[in-house]
């Protein structure tokens, strides 16, 4: 997939939550771009951890992957400068890390939730197309029940 030209607009973490129901258990990060919308992106439990980790800046005995990454990145001279949602396609999001590195940006194709873990701990922003916005982009009160993640999870 390759970057749009359309403007990206400048989206946060709002938190690391879990749906529960009936029917299960699902972790979900909630991005917003400072509206009263937000954009629910599902994600496994162990990128919902680390992506808390990283918003909590906890500092664990030992690294995530995505700190060793990170890591990788800065032994070998390269800049995480973005993360990109560009697309969703069937309910499924699609990303973009944009790197810096030999005097030239370039954009590897990456899951939304290793993105946004990635940015947290990188400092970087994390943008998402306007469109995706627009299609996914929904009212915070019409979300379904929430619990923080770093409750549920210590119960």
């Amino acid at each position: 997939m390759s970057l749009s030209r359309m403007a990206p607009v400048p989206c946060f973490v709002k938190g690391v939550f879990v749906v529960v129901s009936p029917s299960g258990t699902v972790p979900v990060v909630i991005l917003t771009d400072g509206t009263d919308r937000v954009l629910p992106i599902f994600v496994g439990l162990w990128e919902a951890v680390s992506i808390n980790s990283a918003r909590n800046k906890e500092v664990l005995p030992r690294p995530f992957t995505h700190d060793l990454f990170l890591e990788t990145f800065i032994k070998f001279g390269i800049t995480l400068n973005s993360v990109q949602i560009d697309t969703i396609h069937d309910g499924v999001y699609y990303a973009q890390l944009a790197l810096f590195a030999d005097h030239k940006e370039v954009h590897v194709d990456c899951r939304p939730s290793d993105g946004i873990a990635l940015a947290l701990r990188g400092n970087a922003p994390i943008y998402v197309e306007q469109r995706v916005l627009d299609d996914a982009g929904q009212v915070e009160s019409e979300l379904p029940l929430m619990r923080d993640i770093s409750e549920f999870l210590q119960k």
